[in-house]
């Protein structure tokens, strides 16, 4: 049987600052991400199996991303716990703010790779995660991709 990759894409709004960043993004600010999720499998071959043909059904691919990434960020503001953003944090979440603290920087490239954990964890044992493309702006995404890793 072939192998197949399939594609879901997800978009969300999450806010974030670079702590010592020596640019605009040191201040917080907020991207549209786009998050493309490719996974690698064999279609289901089985014709009593109500998703024969299938790698994995779209939908439920859609329940792990969305419980795993959109749910969790859409919206929120990520810092990371490890400076002085905390504080801003703290007052944020007392007035009601949705807020996420990391232990990284939460550039693109550490949120992609974040990303993929928490969706390897999630993926049926048959299934693989491929890749992962965040996309921050229309001209800027980070990629993961499992054979890099």
């Amino acid at each position: 049987m072939s192998k197949i990759r399939i594609t879901k894409q997800f978009g969300f709004e999450t806010g974030h600052a670079l702590y010592g960043y020596d640019g605009k993004c040191k201040n917080v600010h907020g991207h549209s991400y786009k998050l493309s999720v490719t996974v690698i499998g064999e279609p289901i071959n089985d014709v009593t199996n109500v998703k024969n043909g299938m790698v994995i059904d779209f939908t439920d691919l859609k329940k792990i991303v969305k419980e795993e990434i959109v749910d969790q960020f859409d919206h929120a503001s990520v810092f990371n716990k490890n400076t002085p953003h905390v504080e801003l944090a703290k007052e944020l979440e007392s007035r009601g703010h949705h807020v996420i603290l990391v232990d990284y920087q939460p550039t693109s490239e550490n949120m992609v790779v974040d990303f993929s954990k928490r969706i390897i964890g999630r993926l049926p044992q048959n299934i693989k995660l491929f890749s992962l493309k965040l996309q921050e702006t229309e001209s800027s995404f980070a990629e993961w991709f499992a054979s890099d890793n």
